[in-house]
């Protein structure tokens, strides 16, 4: 069994923050891409290699819909019972650095945005993000000119063994 290691998934987030691994495609929206990278870069698993609509996974030129599209990573997770696992919690004060938060800036159940916990200051997570990327930023993204009144999170505590 192998373990999740935070450390290195947000070491990953911080050195690629504001650039991009030539080693990985480049997306016009790319927050999800960069944070599958990230759990990539943890040790996270790829699975169902091949099946666009199944599985977690990047290779030869194509990739799962959950390694690319924030709203099918949080399905993703949510119905995972091997290889990349995670418990959806209540609050963000339950997230720790590895974790990912999940948006929904128009409250319309489709999910827009993906970001990754890299620190937790006085039990604030503070995240990283690409698209518009971001470094340390605070979770709630208020400041954002994507936020509306009628934003949704869903908070992942991923878990620590695969």
């Amino acid at each position: 069994m192998a373990t999740y290691n935070r450390d290195a998934a947000v070491a990953y987030a911080q050195k690629w923050w504001n650039s991009y691994n030539p080693k990985f495609p480049v997306f016009d929206v790319d927050c999800t891409n960069y944070i599958s990278q990230c759990l990539f870069a943890g040790g996270a698993p790829m699975r169902g290699q091949f099946n666009r609509e199944r599985g977690w996974w990047l290779g030869n030129n194509t990739w799962s819909l959950s390694w690319s599209t924030p709203h099918s990573l949080r399905w993703y997770l949510a119905g995972s019972t091997i290889g990349l696992q995670a418990t959806q919690v209540d609050s963000p004060t339950k997230l720790i650095p590895g974790d990912l938060i999940f948006y929904d800036f128009e409250g319309d159940g489709r999910y827009d945005h993906s970001t990754i916990v890299t620190s937790v200051q006085d039990g604030i997570p503070y995240v990283n993000a690409h698209t518009n990327n971001s470094r340390n930023r605070h979770w709630n993204y208020a400041d954002s000119y994507a936020h509306t009144p009628n934003t949704k999170y869903v908070f992942f505590h991923v878990k620590d063994q695969f």
